[in-house]
């Protein structure tokens, strides 16, 4: 009976698939007969469709859909549904060309039904062929039409292969489909036209927007467009409100986009607030989270986000991150991706601001353990008997391994909450104690369980190493939390955990460091183990008992070679290349900078901390002499390392940590560039212009403006900078030379201070730091305490630099401002420009001119010290003309003042300017490139340059007037580069003409450049 029951039931299967092949058959046929009225065959070429007659194309369209209607999943496979795209590809294409208004509704819907029922391995050859005719009619006056060839192009660039992207780009561009887009949706704003226009349309924007960077600068820019989105998002209904979020999140990927978004404030913030809440469709909440996290991509859109709407916007995240149903075992494909763009969002904690007292008053502890725990109601609400019991009971929790795609993301909040978690945040008192306490113990045993896999590193499969960096990293930062609760628990839990074995880990470890730090040329194989294992040694340095046997075994000495690798070696490594399973990659983002605390130097910064803890554990003088028992190098040749750590373009965290450790050499403060030239003055009378006069009428001279701007305390009320007052340039010589004899006369000190401590004082003032004995440092602190100098008075106090504290620039620029124009002794004036019209507020001179200072120019540039100082008549002149335009002038004040050459417009900003504006914004670099030759300005030569030569890529089309500005600044290095881009066109450019502009020698350079391509084989 079985038997024949089978056998019936595979017979009527057969017969149904018989059946269906036979329908298809039919059907096929059907087609072919009617594609076969519009074939025609020109000279023997393959036959293409091609007929004008709308009844003929309107029984082909028939056809085609009827054949579709018959292919489902069962049949897919068949060899008649491959064989007949091509055909009806061509009679698709064909008619949408025609454009017959009769037939193109039909042609358009025939479209998307191929698109939906056509596998994307099929179709992707083909697609190419239909963006052309559906993109010229998205502006189609019949709607239908519009709308469903925007709903076929949406479709089209969704499954679009990567290699035919840049292809398609072009193609749109030709079409000028996003400035269709943008004139089609501010029309809707102004009309009657029904809402599915307007979704079809802003969706396909949004497509565009998030698959083709270069598409948003037109759409963000465009006043009107924006002013009708925002007028739509506070008037009509959810559906719009829904798919103007998800244009939003196309425009926010790219920083200038997401910064005008902003510009909205409240009206946009709170729309998102709303659109994240539960009677929400689960879509819709995912849009609003992820709009919600590219605003927040930096610290500033974060900082700002905050304070518009902080509280509402952080309930909003715990509501995400709380929402899973209690009784679920499996979460649903929905759930979980609200879950992860939740947690995604709220790493917003990694920036320092109030949304943390929110978050803390929201339970996020509570929230977060819940994560981890399978049964979320039964979580720990008692007081453990022992820390054995607590130990037990978190490595319950992780064995569990419940929602396991979300650990990552539990340990990076947390080790964020406990960075910037108060000093004396009593979380017993507010009832975070018992949630923490485990939390605190998943992240150690989740420590412990990443270390024990370093003698199997070659093992691919040994450990989830990125779910385990983040564990070391939340342990790392909650060791060296500010929270005194935070960071005693966390050793005292970790020491428990390591106790049985832990020595043994330690030593496996620093064993592998050491042979790797041996070689002559090194990396580690894997840079997530890498940072795993340089997290786990500073983590392992803050405590006690582990200390000495890290010294005992050489950690110091691998440490630097450690440092000195990276260094020499520049690697970028930055936490983003360490933690994948955080960020979304097909996000494709542009114009943002990065900035990370501690930068992409990361496994450097980790070497420097674990330095720093292990100087920072020992007394000094021990610190010291175990630096010398350890290290080949000399101490001179490690302080010029972390100096230039320092002066460099390190990140805030790596300056900082290369500094505090500077500091038990008894070197002080926050080296830099500009403070190593203006240093060059310590000392010296010359333009010397104040006095400061001990008990015992001993005396210093110094420079006031570097006095008012550096260290101000210094300077009795009385004597303080007057405020910005008017003069005419003829009296300027002699106002300027009164208040020099006014201020001579002396600052008279407190008796308090000596000579000593005042030039050490001095020392810091003008270099950025001081060296000094322990003895001169533990004076010296009470001063800089009385003068206000608090980063100063934090480094004699050897105080761990805080999280995401900004390094202390050296910086003169309020020199500029009235502050400084008391002491103003030298006029800088720029290249009279027509363009200009010029007024001073100080001064009665009618040309573009700065108020500078002899002692800055002085020591930043050796043209202009040889000039004040050759006796010549220029050097007694109060003015000094510049051969430069006020763009490049100013820009080269800036780098005098604050050693930093204001950047050009880059990423959107820039490829959107026409030549004449690009050539505007480089002209000046161009100037600077000649001048600071002229003027002995290497820094600023090597910058222009740099600057020139990353304009030219970017805009070829610039390249002949590059050249020939080139050569009228004898800047014959970059006309060389100029014509390396212009030599595969030089043939098309001669006969055209374009060189006719150029000289002989200009041309021949060009000619020269083309040969050499030529016989390169180019």
């Amino acid at each position: 009976m079985r038997s024949a029951a089978k056998q019936g039931g595979g017979g009527r299967g057969g017969g149904a698939t018989e059946s269906n092949s036979r329908h298809i058959q039919t059907l096929h046929r059907r087609l072919l007969e009617a594609l076969k009225l519009g074939h025609r065959c020109y000279d023997d070429k393959e036959a293409k469709w091609q007929c004008t007659d709308i009844e003929i194309q309107r029984h082909v369209l028939r056809s085609i859909a009827s054949f579709l209607t018959c292919i489902s999943g069962d049949n897919l496979k068949h060899p008649l549904v491959k064989d007949s795209v091509a055909d009806m590809l061509g009679a698709l294409v064909w008619i949408l060309q025609q454009r017959s208004e009769a037939v193109l509704g039909l042609a358009g819907n025939v479209v998307v039904k191929l698109i939906r029922v056509m596998p994307n391995s099929i179709l992707q050859s083909y697609l190419l062929e239909l963006v052309h005719p559906l993109s010229s009619l998205l502006s189609s006056l019949q709607l239908e039409v519009s709308i469903s060839c925007a709903t076929a192009l949406g479709m089209i660039f969704s499954n679009l292969i990567v290699k035919r992207e840049k292809r398609v780009w072009e193609m749109l561009v030709e079409a000028e489909i996003v400035s269709h887009l943008t004139n089609n949706l501010r029309e809707f704003s102004c009309g009657t036209m029904p809402i599915e226009y307007f979704q079809e349309m802003a969706s396909l924007l949004s497509i565009i927007l998030h698959q083709w960077p270069a598409s948003r600068y037109s759409v963000w820019n465009d006043v009107e467009l924006m002013e009708a989105l925002q007028l739509m998002l506070v008037n009509s209904d959810f559906p719009v409100k829904a798919t103007i979020l998800k244009l939003y999140s196309g425009i926010a990927l790219c920083a200038h986009g997401s910064k005008k978004l902003l510009e909205e404030e409240e009206a946009l913030l709170q729309l998102i607030v709303l659109c994240m809440g539960r009677s929400y469709p689960p879509s819709s909440r995912i849009e609003a989270f992820r709009l919600a996290r590219y605003l927040a991509t930096n610290e500033q859109g974060c900082s700002k986000m905050m304070n518009i709407s902080g509280e509402p916007l952080v309930e909003a995240i715990i509501a995400g991150l709380s929402g899973r149903t209690l009784h679920l075992q499996k979460l649903s494909h929905d759930q979980m991706s609200l879950l992860v763009e939740a947690c995604r969002l709220a790493l917003i904690i990694r920036w320092p601001g109030k949304h943390h007292k929110y978050f803390w008053k929201q339970g996020i502890d509570k929230v977060l353990l819940d994560l981890l725990l399978e049964n979320n109601h039964n979580g720990p609400s008692q007081h453990f008997s022992s820390l054995d019991e607590q130990i037990s009971r978190a490595q319950d929790i992780l064995n569990a391994n419940f929602l396991i795609v979300l650990r990552p993301y539990v340990w990076e909040i947390l080790g964020w909450l406990a960075t910037y978690c108060s000093e004396d945040c009593n979380l017993r008192m507010h009832g975070h104690e018992n949630c923490i306490n485990i939390l605190i113990t998943c992240a150690c045993l989740s420590f412990a369980n990443s270390i024990r896999q370093a003698p199997r590193v070659c093992q691919a499969d040994a450990v989830d190493t990125s779910c385990g960096e983040s564990a070391l990293r939340a342990v790392f930062l909650m060791i060296y939390s500010s929270c005194k609760y935070i960071a005693s628990k966390t050793k005292v839990i970790l020491s428990e955990i390591l106790r049985p074995t832990g020595k043994e880990y330690l030593k496996q470890l620093l064993l592998i460091l050491n042979i790797t730090s041996s070689r002559d040329s090194f990396v580690l194989a894997d840079t997530v183990q890498g940072a795993i294992k340089m997290v786990a040694l500073t983590c392992y340095s803050a405590l006690p008992q582990y200390q000495s046997l890290i010294v005992k075994r050489g950690a110091i000495k691998i440490l630097m070679a450690f440092i000195r690798q990276y260094l020499s070696n520049n690697e970028h490594t930055g936490r983003l290349s360490l933690t994948p399973h955080l960020h979304n990659f097909s996000e494709r983002r542009c114009c943002w900078v990065h900035e990370d605390w501690e930068g992409d130097n990361i496994l450097s910064f980790y070497c420097l901390r674990s330095l720093a803890e292990l100087l920072h554990s020992a007394s000094v003088a021990n610190a010291l002499d175990t630096f010398d028992g350890e290290v080949d190098s000399t101490k001179s040749q490690f302080v010029k390392m972390l100096q230039e750590i320092c002066t460099g373009t390190s990140a805030p965290g790596l300056k900082w940590y290369a500094a505090f450790v500077l500091s038990y050499f008894g070197y002080y403060g926050f080296p830099s560039k500009l403070g190593n030239r203006v240093g060059k003055v310590l000392g010296e009378n010359q333009y010397a212009d104040i006095q400061f006069i001990l008990t015992g009428g001993q005396s210093v001279d110094a420079h006031g403006v570097i006095i008012a701007i550096q260290c101000p305390s210094l300077f009795p009320p009385e004597k303080l900078p007057p405020n910005e007052k008017a003069y005419d340039i003829s009296s300027a010589s002699n106002d300027l030379r009164n208040q020099g004899e006014d201020l001579h006369k002396g600052i008279c000190l407190s008796s308090h201070v000596d000579k000593q401590s005042l030039a050490k004082l001095l020392e810091f003032v003008y270099l950025g730091y001081l060296q000094a004995n322990e003895e001169i440092a533990r004076r010296l602190k009470l001063l800089a305490k009385h003068c206000s100098l608090q980063p100063l008075v934090t480094m004699l106090g050897r105080r761990r630099p805080k999280w995401g504290k900004p390094f202390p620039s050296y910086d003169l620029s309020l020199a500029l401002t009235p502050t400084g124009h008391s002491f103003s002794d030298i006029i800088l004036e720029a290249k009279a420009t027509a363009s200009i019209c010029w007024t001073c507020s100080i001064c009665s001179l009618s040309v573009p001119h700065v108020h500078a200072h002899k002692a800055v120019l002085y020591s930043s540039c050796d043209y202009l010290r040889a000039l004040f100082q050759s006796g010549m008549q220029e050097s007694q002149s109060q003015i000094i003309k510049v051969p430069a335009s006020w763009e490049a002038m100013t820009k080269l004040v800036k780098w005098f003042y604050t050693d930093e050459l204001p950047n050009p417009p880059s990423g959107c900003l820039w490829n959107n300017m026409d030549s004449k504006e690009k050539l505007c914004v480089l002209q000046p670099y161009l100037e600077l490139c000649w001048l600071s030759d002229f003027w002995f300005l290497k820094e600023v030569h090597d910058i222009s340059y740099k600057v020139a030569l990353s304009c030219l890529d970017s805009a070829k089309d610039l390249s002949i007037k590059i050249i020939k500005i080139a050569a009228d600044f004898s800047l014959w290095k970059l006309a060389e580069v100029a014509a390396h881009y212009l030599a595969p066109s030089y043939r098309q450019l001669y006969h055209s003409g374009d060189l006719e502009e150029l000289d002989e020698v200009l041309v021949d350079i060009i000619r020269t450049a083309s040969v050499q391509l030529s016989q390169q084989g180019h």
